[in-house]
């Protein structure tokens, strides 16, 4: 499960699980849900998408592998604000670096308390590209990133490329620059995925990637 790109765009903090490349934007885009009230309906959620979505619509070949190999983290953070979440972070990208990656290849750290709204989370993004060159991680791990509001700078927030980056809960995809390259060398037109992506996604429709039941579940409080 990997943003893949060129070597000069492994760079570029919302390269995603996905594989698409474009930026995200700070327009408005469909009201986010309500974060559910234990950590295992979050993480099921978040599997259940990335099953259905990313490796069921094949939007990344390269999902499939970790994922049967059990080396996905699942960390959902209990932060309530940016503060504790960036916090989280740096501790979640200190975990990965000194894991081996054949038992924990690749992170995903789910927020569904802070950052609900999309400007908000394009913002924090930003404060990201400064925690990788603080720690060192330049060049060695990468973030990219996920939210149920996603939207990219080139479309509208009702067009269905944007599902493509579109999560149950806000996610931060924590990754290994190391896996990117082999995942790269292994496939031999990664540049086309991009592509191919938009054109499954128009395909399937809006009403097609609602019967997907991608969403996270409605819970009472």
């Amino acid at each position: 499960m990997y943003g893949v790109g060129l070597a000069a765009l492994y760079l570029i903090p919302n390269v995603s699980l996905h594989c698409d490349f474009r930026q995200p934007t700070h327009r408005k885009a469909p009201a986010m849900p309500a974060a559910p009230a234990s950590r295992r309906q979050i993480v099921d959620a978040t599997r259940r998408w990335l099953e259905k979505a990313v490796i069921g619509l094949n939007l990344c070949p390269f999902a499939k592998g970790v994922h049967a190999k059990g080396q996905i983290r699942y960390v959902v953070s209990e932060a309530g604000d940016e503060d504790a979440l960036l916090a989280g972070l740096e501790s979640e990208l200190r975990t990965l670096s000194e894991a081996s990656p054949e038992v924990v290849d690749t992170t995903l750290l789910i927020h569904p308390y802070v950052l609900e709204e999309f400007d908000d989370f394009v913002r924090f993004l930003d404060l990201i590209e400064v925690v990788l060159r603080v720690h060192r991680y330049t060049g060695v791990l990468q973030v990219a990133s996920f939210h149920p509001r996603y939207v990219f700078a080139d479309t509208d927030p009702d067009d269905i490329t944007n599902c493509s980056n579109r999560s149950p809960y806000p996610t931060l995809h924590l990754l290994r620059e190391a896996s990117l390259d082999r995942a790269v060398a292994a496939f031999p037109d990664a540049a086309a995925i991009y592509d191919v992506n938009r054109r499954t996604l128009r395909q399937l429709g809006a009403d097609g990637w609602r019967a997907l039941a991608t969403e996270a579940p409605a819970t009472d409080h």
